[in-house]
């Protein structure tokens, strides 16, 4: 699972590829790269080149039709990516509360010693 995460964050690290992405998302039934060349200012063959790696990190399937290639984006590697990030945030949030409590105890020790004298 780590070498998919690898690839998929490694995809979406690119902002001409997370650019890609959303396009696709926002499409019905894919996108070409030459549709979305139009008005881009990468050429046609760059944007074939970021798909391919949307495609090939799970982002992205490839249909073909006719002599279109057309790149349809898939969902299930952002949720695992998602997920993945997901686990990460819970366990620094657990880590955070330990540290805050710890940090709360302390002052009160310190204040109610303070009191004591």
């Amino acid at each position: 699972m780590t070498d998919s995460l690898s690839s998929v964050f490694a995809a979406l690290g690119d902002e001409t590829r997370r650019t890609l992405y959303q396009r696709l998302l926002e499409s019905a039934n894919g996108e070409t790269a030459t549709h979305l060349a139009q008005g881009a200012t990468i050429s046609r063959q760059a944007i074939a080149k970021h798909l391919r790696v949307l495609a090939n990190s799970g982002l992205a399937t490839v249909r073909r039709e006719g002599r279109e290639t057309r790149y349809v984006p898939t969902t299930q590697a952002m949720t695992q990516a998602s997920n993945w990030l997901n686990e990460h945030s819970l366990a620094w949030d657990r880590r955070i509360s330990v540290l805050e409590r710890r940090i709360r105890d302390s002052s009160s020790a310190e204040g109610a010693s303070g009191l004591v004298r």
